[in-house]
Order: C-alpha cells, then sequence, then structure tokens
C-alpha cells in the first residue's frame, strides 16, 4: 500500500510482525547463459550471524531454533552489480541459513524464501519465523537472503532518520494546491537524495536482477534446481525467476500472490479495493462479538468513526510518540497495517480506542513498522528499498494530473484508503532510473508445476492476483489453491488444509488439485 514514499508493502505479515509484535506487547531461455562461471564456483564462508545492522532493522543476533541442528549461519555471496556485464564488479549478498534437521538421507536440498517488500530483509524475518517452518525444515536446509539493496546487500540509501522522520509528518492526501506542491517537492526531494547517496546501485535492482541473483544462489549452493517459497512481493521474484530460467524451477510455492498482469496503477486501485474489503470484515467481526465493539455499534458505525478520525486528524494531529505527531496519513497507514493479519485486528481496536480519546500511540506504532522505524527512532532501509525496486521496475511514471484524473475511481473503490493509495501513484517523480516494464513478465512454459495460494481475505494482494498468475505462468504450471480466510498470506495462518497442501507438495511432491479449496 502506498505511503508518501511510494511504498507499496507486498511484505509478507511476516516482517511486519517481527517489527510491531514486541513493541505492541511491551508497550501497549538458456537458463545458464550469460553467467561469470567463477561465480558460479565460488565457496560460501558461513558464520556465526551478526546483530542485524541498521539498514535491516536492527535488534539482537537470531537465536538457535529448537531440537538441535538448529544454529544460525550467514554468509556472503558475490554477484555482478550488473548482470550485462558479469565479469565486472561484483557486489555481496547477504544470505542467512539453517540446516535441516533429519536426516541427511532424506535431504532435498535448499528451500530459498522471499517473503516480500519489496525492500524486507530476509535475514531478519527468516529466523524470526523459523520455527513455523520446522516441518519444512525437515527435509530441507532453510535459506534466506537480503535482495539486492536491501539490509546487507548494497542497501540503497536515501534519507536519514530525522528527514525519515519530517518526510513521514507529510500530508500525503493533499486537499489544496498548497498541499499539493509541498507533497510533490518532498517526494521529489527524497528521490533526488536517494540518487545522490546511491547512484551506483539504483540501476541494478530490478526484478529480472534479483532473479538471476536466485539462479547464481541455487548454483552456489549446490542444487540443481530451485526450491523456492515466495510470499508477496517473493511471488512476482519468483515468476520472473520462473521466466527467465524455467528449466531449473524445483518445487515452489507462492503464497499472497501479486497479480503479474497489472500495472502500477491497476494495483494501487486493486489494493484499494483489497483493503477496504478487509476492513469491512474486521468490522463485522467486531460487532459480531458477544462483547460489546468498542469502536462502534455497527459495522457501518464502525467505519464512519473510523472516517471522521481520520478527517480530525486531517485538522487537527493528536500527539502520537514524542515529539511527533499522529496525523491523517500515519493513522492510515497504522490502520492498513493492522489489516494485514487477523491476528493484528485487536491492536487496532486498542488503537481506535486510544485514539478516540486523543492518544496515538499504538497507531503510531503501527504506522513505524509499515515504513521500517524502530522505537528507538532508527529507520531500515525498506522504504529507500522499496521505492528503489519498485521504480526501477515500473515503467509508468504518474504525475498529480494522473491522480487527479483517476481519483474518483479510487474514492469508489474505498472511501477510507482511495485517496491515499491514488496519490501514493506519484512516489516514481523524477527518478533517477527509467522503469523496466507496465508490468512483470512470468510465462513459464516447460517449468515444473508452481503451486500458487491466493487467500479470499487478503488485502494487500487481493485474491483475484492468484488466478492470474496461475494462468499466465501457463497451462500445466500455475496450480492454484484457494484459501478462504482473512489476512495477507496463507501458510502462516496456520490453516491445517493448506499447511497439508504445501507440505504435500514441497517435501513429497505431490501436486494438489488445481482450484482445490481450503476454508
Amino acid at each position: 500500500m502506498p505511503q508518501p514514499s511510494g511504498l507499496r508493502p507486498r511484505a509478507s505479515v511476516l516482517t511486519a510482525c517481527a517489527v510491531l509484535l514486541p513493541a505492541l506487547l511491551a508497550g501497549c531461455g538458456g537458463d545458464d547463459e550469460g553467467q561469470d562461471q567463477d561465480l558460479t564456483r565460488q565457496e560460501l564462508d558461513w558464520k556465526d550471524c551478526p546483530a542485524p545492522s541498521e539498514a535491516q532493522g536492527g535488534g539482537p543476533a537470531p537465536s538457535p531454533l529448537p531440537g538441535g541442528r538448529g544454529e544460525w549461519s550467514c554468509a556472503t555471496m558475490k554477484a555482478p552489480l550488473d548482470w550485462d556485464d558479469p565479469e565486472g564488479d561484483t557486489i555481496g549478498l547477504a544470505l542467512i541459513r539453517v540446516r535441516s534437521s533429519g536426516p541427511s538421507s532424506e535431504r532435498i536440498g535448499s528451500l530459498i524464501f522471499n517473503f516480500g517488500g519489496p525492500g524486507g530483509s530476509g535475514v531478519t524475518t527468516l529466523p524470526a519465523f523459523g520455527e513455523e517452518y520446522a516441518t519444512l525444515r525437515t527435509r530441507y536446509d532453510l535459506v534466506s537472503f537480503d535482495p539486492r539493496g536491501v539490509g546487507r546487500s548494497a542497501p540503497v540509501e536515501c534519507q536519514d532518520d530525522r528527514q525519515m522522520d519530517a518526510h513521514f509528518q507529510q500530508d500525503a492526501t493533499p486537499d489544496d494546491a498548497a498541499e499539493r506542491a509541498e507533497l510533490l517537492t518532498g517526494t521529489k526531494e527524497f528521490n533526488a537524495d536517494c540518487e545522490e547517496n546511491s547512484e551506483r546501485i539504483l540501476p541494478h535492482v530490478r526484478t529480472t536482477d534479483a532473479a538471476r541473483d536466485l539462479d547464481l544462489m541455487r548454483q552456489v549452493l549446490g542444487d540443481d534446481k530451485l526450491h523456492y517459497f515466495g510470499i508477496s512481493y517473493g511471488t512476482e521474484l519468483g515468476g520472473v525467476y520462473a521466466h527467465l530460467f524455467p528449466r531449473n524451477v524445483g518445487r515452489a510455492v507462492f503464497d499472497a500472490v501479486v497479480d503479474p498482469t497489472q500495472n502500477a496503477e491497476a494495483g494501487s486501485l486493486g489494493q484499494a479495493r483489497g483493503f477496504q474489503l478487509a476492513l469491512d470484515n474486521y468490522a463485522a467481526d467486531c460487532v459480531s462479538r458477544t462483547e460489546e465493539c468498542p469502536v462502534g455499534d455497527s459495522a457501518q458505525d464502525v467505519k464512519d468513526r473510523i472516517s471522521a478520525l481520520l478527517r480530525d486528524l486531517d485538522r487537527r494531529p493528536i500527539p502520537g510518540i514524542f515529539p511527533r505527531q499522529l496525523t491523517q496519513a500515519a493513522a492510515t497507514g497504522g490502520i492498513a497495517q493492522a489489516l494485514y493479519s487477523q491476528e493484528f485486528w485487536e491492536f487496532l481496536t486498542d488503537g481506535l480506542e486510544q485514539a478516540y480519546d486523543g492518544d496515538g500511540t499504538i497507531l503510531m506504532l503501527l504506522s513505524d513498522s509499515m515504513n521500517g522505524r524502530s522505537e528507538n527512532g532508527e529507520y531500515s532501509n525498506l522504504v529507500a528499498a522499496n521505492t528503489a525496486i519498485n521504480c526501477a521496475d515500473d515503467k509508468p511514471r504518474y504525475g498529480p494530473e494522473d491522480v487527479e484524473r483517476e481519483l474518483p475511481a479510487f474514492r469508489a473503490a474505498s472511501a477510507l484508503f482511495g485517496e491515499y493509495l491514488a496519490w501514493g501513484m506519484i512516489s516514481c517523480t523524477d527518478w533517477a532510473v527509467p522503469g523496466a516494464a507496465d508490468h512483470p513478465e512470468v510465462s513459464a512454459p516447460g517449468a515444473a508445476p508452481i503451486l500458487v495460494i491466493g487467500n479470499t481475505g487478503d488485502p494487500a494482494t487481493p485474491y483475484e492476483g492468484a488466478r492470474r498468475m496461475a494462468q499466465a505462468l501457463g497451462e500445466g504450471v500455475g496450480v492454484e489453491l484457494t484459501y478462504r480466510g482473512q489476512g495477507h498470506g496463507a501458510y502462516s495462518s496456520g490453516n491445517r488444509c493448506v499447511q497439508r497442501a504445501v507440505h504435500g507438495y514441497l517435501l513429497e511432491g505431490t501436486v494438489p488439485e488445481d482450484g482445490a479449496v481450503c476454508a
């Protein structure tokens, strides 16, 4: 969902949980052609993992997983800076791994995760939720990485923490010419700072570059095929990989699926509908409980009160986390963040109650999580990398006049989120690097089956995208599974039907029936 900086959180809810929960609970064709063969033969030097860097989000070094053989190790893989010049300069890509817990005779290989964003650090996310993948670990080494431009992998740098705080205090839904000019100026300044501080890496963070990194990683890890688990934006990366290297696809799962047929505008409009649906579901759930819903007497009353709160915040922000105020933009982002997972709905209720009493702390914590800001005021490079990757991928460039023209459609899609998402389309204004295409190419004739899971209540990657991804991958490749649930993603919901299907395919090679449904 776009923020003023252009953040489109295709990221998995796992990334959000890793940042958010501690704060809330405490405080409230030719598949190998063109690759440098020297790099394919490099040996990784696996060592104990350090504490995450500021760009990765900070925090302690990862703790071992239970059950023995659960030590995390980290390494740096060299990759070409420019895949069009594979023998030129290189960059380092940060990797993390935990070895398979099962007998070596039953080990299949490495299972590589990308948790989305784009811009999320896989090196910090995988260990935060490693126990959830214990069953998969019985036959795979679990591996993740910071994609190029992210975390410790040649990170994109734009603005410092003070500037980022000011950036997110901007009005993201301008009401007049002066506010529009201020938003456009702020966007251009952010993008100019990205160019000044990261000019070398910006042309080389496209998803096609990351897909080529994945194939190099496969070879360096010693796997004949890429076994892959992509979540949210990770499904787009996986689809692009399958298009470029169809014969190298092993067993792959796409969860919380990006629609590969849409351009940036259509994607934002789809998210407006998705977040509105999630808000509708939250409101209905709140008033359906036996006890009284504390934020409204009916589902419509819940939504009306939220709309009234946002209108009030546009005129008069309330105290958030000192010295910052909870603005309309921050509250909208916080509400959206809480809709990523049904587990967060209780925090949304608490945050709304608190805000109605003039205290914006919880909603600001949620908003900070969306923006990659830690409790100590340091920002990861999530927003910077997200903007850089999206703007390098997406060919269209939108201006205020485009937004004004499309505002009626966005308002119709969502009275609460429509304008917010529409104005986020200007995030690539004056970006230093041209966008690659209108939408990613994912057709993968000849690839092994890919399990594509769509969640009917997903706010950030609406359900329809799963079917379109399955169709775009091609007949016999995309295998669609529907989960009738809430939140961003299906496997992490704990639904046994979904997990049986994933385990059956990844562990045993059993392909589910195309069109199967889990409730």
